[in-house]
């Protein structure tokens, strides 16, 4: 993987994007020349296009990231990519078109842009037909070998037997005398020279899944795999880099403390954090007022009781404030007490189960993020009544109050919407993950991708 603004991005997506952005400019190319063909207009130096080729390519990389282009699931199966494809071309056409409106230009012709739009879903299709089936071969993949034959090394090799890993496993090396899980591990007495079967086997990575470091860390024989050139690295980082997410059952407040995260650094990056937040609720406050407007009409009219709600939520640094949605529920929901959302839960109203499906509720918090409340990227605030369970029943609960509660997050991206105490934990490992590794250009990966939750009701409850 390559680590991108302290956030790990495959080799195989990096390298599919980069075809993909100069396939994108050809097309736009082939587009602007058929056209010119057709009016018989002189086709000029392709250099006085460049920023017009260069605007389409980026506009169209944008919506196919948002929509999920680029995710585990569309680069290893055809079809779904060619779906989340059309989507995003579509996307990005319309966006363009309103560009091109705004500048009041002729940049992107209709007639250019359709031209441009199908040759587009030509090139890109077969870059996943020919160069996706490259990629995804053990070829492309870090060899990596596991120092352990435990429970650990035995959650990696489940991990690894995932068809979207950037990793192959080359073997497993028991470092005690204990019963291994991995069957088929050599145990480290069998192994003269460490370094030299590193080599032979031809790794690029050594991951410590050791149950116990104490008097079993071969300090020596890592040392000399390290100066070879070989990346060492301990089962929590390993995890980390691979899934996204923080390990709660492994890490430690040592490994916390000591390993890259949580910089100083970031007080430039929440300057601009804020002022973002700042435009942008501004922005959409005005553009969706009608909306908000409308619906609230609506959710009045469809059951008894207001139309928005008022709920104290936990925030930055553990203070209480009060949010603001659409109602989306009966009056009478939380009669007995604070309650999870349950998967077709019987409290939501009719026009409630709408709009939430479509994130519509949500929309008056932006009120709270020009407020400073709230960003528009972090981990969900929650309820008080829930935050004292949840510290006490999971570790390090409490650090994800260290970052701003936002409208959408990684968790909210990468986890479906659960309510639960282990749903709880498996968000709270994303939640940590942002808040270990924040930087504006992780949150702009976030707000894109929350589009392609949006369009497919991905967690939405």
């Amino acid at each position: 993987m390559v680590r991108l603004f302290k956030h790990y991005i495959p080799h195989a997506v990096i390298l599919l994007g980069l075809f993909d952005a100069v396939l994108l400019a050809l097309a736009g190319e082939l587009g602007w020349r058929i056209r010119a063909g057709q009016i018989g207009m002189d086709l000029g130096n392709p250099l006085d296009r460049a920023w017009a080729l260069t605007g389409f390519a980026v506009v169209m990389l944008t919506a196919m990231i948002s929509v999920g282009v680029y995710g585990a699931d569309a680069t290893r199966s055809l079809r779904y990519a060619a779906a989340r494809i059309l989507v995003a071309i579509s996307l990005g056409t319309i966006g363009l078109s309103f560009i091109d409106w705004a500048l009041k230009g002729a940049h992107f012709w209709r007639s250019t842009l359709a031209y441009s739009m199908l040759n587009a879903i030509v090139f890109l299709m077969a870059n996943r037909m020919v160069i996706g089936g490259i990629l995804g071969a053990n070829a492309f993949r870090r060899r990596v070998l596991v120092l352990g034959a435990g429970e650990r090394a035995n959650r990696l090799r489940q991990l690894g037997e995932r068809p979207e890993v950037g990793f192959v496993i080359v073997g497993y090396i028991g470092m005690s005398d204990q019963t291994p899980v991995i069957e088929e591990a050599i145990n480290r007495s069998a192994i003269h020279n460490l370094t030299r079967f590193v080599e032979n086997l031809g790794v690029s990575e050594v991951v410590l899944a050791l149950e116990e470091r104490r008097n079993s860390l071969p300090l020596k024989d890592l040392l000399r795999i390290k100066t070879a050139g070989v990346h060492v690295n301990d089962f929590s980082s390993f995890l980390e880099r691979e899934t996204g997410r923080i390990d709660l059952d492994t890490v430690n407040p040592s490994w916390l403390i000591f390993s890259d995260g949580f910089s100083s650094g970031r007080a430039v990056s929440s300057v601009a954090k804020r002022l973002f937040d700042i435009a942008a609720s501004s922005l959409l406050l005005a553009l969706t007022f009608p909306v908000i407007a409308l619906f609230a009409i609506l959710v009045k009219l469809d059951s008894r009781g207001p139309a928005f709600f008022r709920q104290t939520r936990v925030g930055l640094y553990g203070q209480p404030f009060n949010v603001i949605k659409l109602r989306s529920m009966r009056l009478d929901a939380e009669a007995g007490g604070a309650q999870w959302a349950t998967q077709n839960d019987p409290r939501v109203t009719r026009i409630g189960s709408f709009i939430r499906k479509v994130r519509i509720d949500e929309l008056p918090q932006t009120w709270s993020v020009l407020k400073g409340e709230m960003s528009f990227v972090g981990p969900r605030p929650e309820r008080p009544e829930f935050v004292a369970d949840l510290e006490e029943q999971l570790p390090y609960y409490a650090e994800r109050h260290m970052v701003k509660p936002g409208i959408t997050g990684w968790a909210q991206i990468n986890y479906p919407y659960g309510a639960s105490i282990e749903d709880a934990r498996q968000k709270l490992e994303y939640d940590l993950y942002y808040a270990k590794n924040y930087t504006p250009f992780l949150d702009l990966l976030i707000l894109l991708q929350t589009l392609r939750v949006v369009l497919w009701r991905e967690g939405a409850r």
